[in-house]
């Protein structure tokens, strides 16, 4: 019984003694290499960092050094493929990649074409995108930029096609398409415009005890609306021809809708 225990004691012991930790990390190859920062064992003995895997391949860099190079320029990678980096090192101590932003999709699109179609369809087309970003849709609506949608993006360098179904507003409409990466900063596409033919809309009533209602003549209309307070606090949002405001407090109202602003009295 003793030399099973001891057997199993002396197993744990090894176990831990060449215990490993890993650090993954996974993006797209943006044209720049990883730099390494690696410390000593806690033991004295050698370098933190074991070994280095690119796309489950060991790389020949050369990592017994205080800090290091993860040199992706002789994997033959495109701008835009995608890297999974693993860095094995010993667990008493823990290695540091200085800039693993280097590895996050970054907005570089370039558009090629974009329209709204005869169909209400806006349409783009875009090269050169170098990671996968979502792009956003924006309408021009109440002297502000308005979001109305999103899009992936496919992420690749080749020419990419999207499509997403608008809803105008009456007369003259502008839309653009942004994408965010991740230093923050929104990049923005050209403004295309289209001429709508749908019917002007307004509201009813100016004085509400229930609700407001949205025509175009005297047929019930859809559009997309925002209600303010007389704060400037957003109250209400969304798409619709009728808008419940029963649980509206007693006041004074904005209202921007198709594209147009007005006000109301909640009674």
């Amino acid at each position: 019984m003793k030399k099973t225990l001891l057997a199993v004691f002396s197993l744990f012991v090894s176990t831990v003694s060449f215990a490993t930790g890993v650090i993954v990390l996974e993006g797209n190859y943006q044209g720049k290499n990883l730099y390494v920062q690696n410390p000593f064992a806690s033991s004295g003995v050698g370098y933190c960092v074991q070994e280095v895997r690119v796309n489950g391949n060991v790389t020949t860099d050369e990592i017994a050094s205080s800090a290091f190079e993860i040199d992706f320029r002789n994997l033959m990678l495109k701008i835009g493929d995608k890297i999974e980096v693993k860095i094995t090192h010993k667990d008493d101590c823990k290695p540091k990649v200085l800039n693993p932003e280097v590895l996050k999709p970054k907005s570089t699109f370039e558009i090629v074409a974009m329209a709204v179609e005869p169909d209400l369809t806006l349409k783009w087309s875009t090269k050169a995108e170098s990671g996968k970003l979502t792009y956003t849709i924006e309408q021009f609506r109440w002297n502000k930029w308005v979001k109305v949608g999103d899009v992936e993006g496919a992420g690749t360098a080749d020419l990419n096609n999207y499509s997403f179904k608008v809803v105008p507003h009456f007369k003259k409409n502008q839309y653009r398409v942004k994408q965010i990466d991740y230093t923050g900063q929104p990049r923005f596409s050209k403004t295309v415009d289209f001429m709508s033919t749908t019917p002007e809309i307004t509201f009813s009533p100016a004085k509400v005890s229930k609700s407001i209602n949205f025509l175009a003549g005297e047929t019930p209309a859809e559009t997309m609306f925002e209600i303010y307070d007389q704060y400037g606090n957003i109250v209400k949002r969304g798409f619709a021809s009728t808008i419940d405001a029963s649980n509206l407090p007693k006041g004074a109202y904005y209202l921007n809708y198709d594209n147009k602003m007005g006000e109301f009295i909640k009674k």
